[in-house]
């Protein structure tokens, strides 16, 4: 499918309905729906409410401009205004070594000139829900996820010329990952991004399904340390290697990915072999045509479709 007729049917199409709850491996994620609403516009009152020992759910009202990385802790929802809510100079991270970043919602905020990543997800943060924003290039990557992390959806997401966009996976030293990084990612919007979408090592399994690469540069997936990754019914366009995996990639050793009823136009081949645990042994999805997905994931991908 052409772009062009992407975006035609993109705008013929009604926007899809946004889920009310969280799938994949985050099922079960409520965030601060225990705790009050509060609406925040200046970073100070961000990272008060972040970091609170309580539950929150904090509404990001316009443009908030933060300095580093601001500490979010458990039960928590941080959640955009309309269409306008934008995180800028900074990012969030979600949790510290005796303070973990569990049970989190992130959505429809937009992430802007991070000076490090724009979401971190570590120190073994567990349900985890990042849905419906957009990331813009900062200095490091848009959306790490590590040391030892697990049960996070990263979900109708668009990375607009990013370059490190998703990490999943420390180091290839950290073997103390191995059991975890369990991840869902589906109908993220990956336009004119570079690489690391994602880059894995050690999780399995890695469910990547439903997700539109268009004019990548670098690659699409890595799946390197043994992870095990499962890749199915994503379009790809324009990308010259959607997928590593039994060649390794860089200095990290060969990964096992699943490949299946993905479209490739004008792309490469996806490097697949090796088994991998099956997503549908841990929860239950539904799986769009590959075919359907440019169309479905311009129209519902990213800030203000929720």
């Amino acid at each position: 499918m052409h772009t062009l007729l992407a975006m035609v049917l993109a705008a013929a199409l009604p926007v899809p309905a946004a889920a009310a709850t969280a799938d994949g491996f985050a099922t079960g994620t409520t965030g601060g729906v225990a705790g009050p609403t509060v609406t925040v516009t200046t970073g100070a009152d961000l990272a008060r409410y972040a970091g609170a020992n309580t539950p929150y759910t904090i509404m990001v009202s316009g443009r908030i401009s933060v300095s580093g990385m601001v500490t979010v802790v458990a039960n928590k929802s941080i959640l955009g205004v309309g269409a306008t809510a934008e995180i800028s100079g900074g990012g969030l991270q979600l949790g510290t070594t005796t303070r973990p970043g569990t049970n989190v919602i992130i959505r429809n905020i937009r992430f802007s000139n991070a000076s490090d990543d724009a979401i971190s997800i570590t120190n073994k943060a567990h349900h985890v829900w990042i849905d419906h924003n957009e990331f813009l290039p900062g200095y490091d990557g848009s959306l790490d996820i590590k040391r030892q992390s697990t049960n996070v959806t990263v979900s109708w997401n668009r990375f607009l010329g990013t370059d490190k966009s998703m990490l999943l996976g420390h180091s290839d030293n950290y073997t103390a990952d191995i059991g975890y990084l369990r991840v869902t990612y589906h109908h993220n919007y990956f336009d004119g991004s570079n690489q690391r979408h994602p880059r894995v090592r050690f999780g399995e399994p890695v469910h990547v399904y439903n997700n539109y690469y268009r004019n990548i540069g670098l690659y699409g997936i890595a799946s390197t340390e043994n992870a095990g990754v499962v890749a199915e019914g994503n379009y790809f366009e324009n990308v010259a290697h959607p997928c590593h995996s039994t060649g390794g990639y860089a200095e990290s050793a060969p990964g096992r990915l699943v490949q299946r009823l993905n479209a490739f136009v004008n792309s490469g081949a996806c490097e697949a072999g090796g088994m991998v645990a099956e997503p549908s042994g841990y929860y239950s999805y539904t799986l769009d045509p590959a075919s359907s997905v440019p169309s479905l994931v311009t129209a519902g991908a990213g800030v203000g479709r929720i």
